[in-house]
């Protein structure tokens, strides 16, 4: 009975995190709004930002990575899933062609001009390439029927998703100016924040949470 409220409990605090969470990336993102290439994240990216094409994939990740946070937030209920099978189908198919349509590319420009040297960049890449894989897995998976490997997939691929969110807290708790180097610690966070997202949901997988692996 403990183990079943200790579940439940990690439930709803993991799904208000990343709602507040995907709250607050709105607020920033807002800011992106004016098209003004010196504000925020472009401050650091001026050697970029008179490309337009790194810009274009830049507005397409920024606008659109928080409706991908909030469609994939609404797929692990089981109570949704029965009682909104149709709407679960077409939030899914959003997530879906949202990731792979939009944001993998995108991502992938973006990950090669990233910050963090070598160590961000292949962060990035290699979150890009798990990101599609895992999505694609869990797409090809129900399509065979099989249910369980599809929810397993779809756990991994929204630890990907929400990786954006752990690098944020991370940079925010950790980030020293005076102590650290911004180009290492950049990097070495794409990396932790991708670890310590899959972590959590091999936890969840192993502990039925809320599907055992196959």
């Amino acid at each position: 009975m403990i183990k079943f409220w200790g579940i439940k409990i990690a439930k709803v605090i993991a799904v208000f995190s990343v709602l507040i969470f995907s709250i607050l990336m709105l607020k920033v993102i807002s800011q992106y709004i004016s098209l003004d290439k010196t504000v925020g994240f472009l401050a650091f990216k001026q050697q970029v930002v008179s490309n337009p094409y790194w810009m274009t994939f830049f507005y397409i990740h920024i606008f659109s990575i928080t409706l991908c946070l909030l469609a994939g937030l609404t797929q692990f209920s089981p109570q949704f899933l029965r009682e909104n099978r149709s709407l679960h189908r077409i939030i899914g198919k959003v997530y879906v062609y949202n990731i792979l349509i939009i944001n993998v590319p995108a991502c992938f420009v973006l990950g090669l001009f990233s910050n963090g040297g070598l160590i961000g960049i292949t962060g990035f890449l290699l979150q890009d390439i798990l990101w599609a894989y895992f999505t694609i897995i869990a797409v090809l998976t129900i399509k065979k029927g099989n249910i369980i490997r599809h929810k397993n997939f779809m756990i991994l691929s929204y630890a990907v998703t929400t990786t954006a969110i752990t690098f944020r807290i991370i940079k925010n708790l950790f980030y020293n100016e005076q102590q650290h180097d911004y180009e290492l610690f950049y990097g070495m966070n794409v990396w932790l924040a991708l670890f310590i997202n899959l972590l959590i949901a091999y936890y969840f997988l192993r502990k039925n949470f809320p599907y055992r692996p196959k």
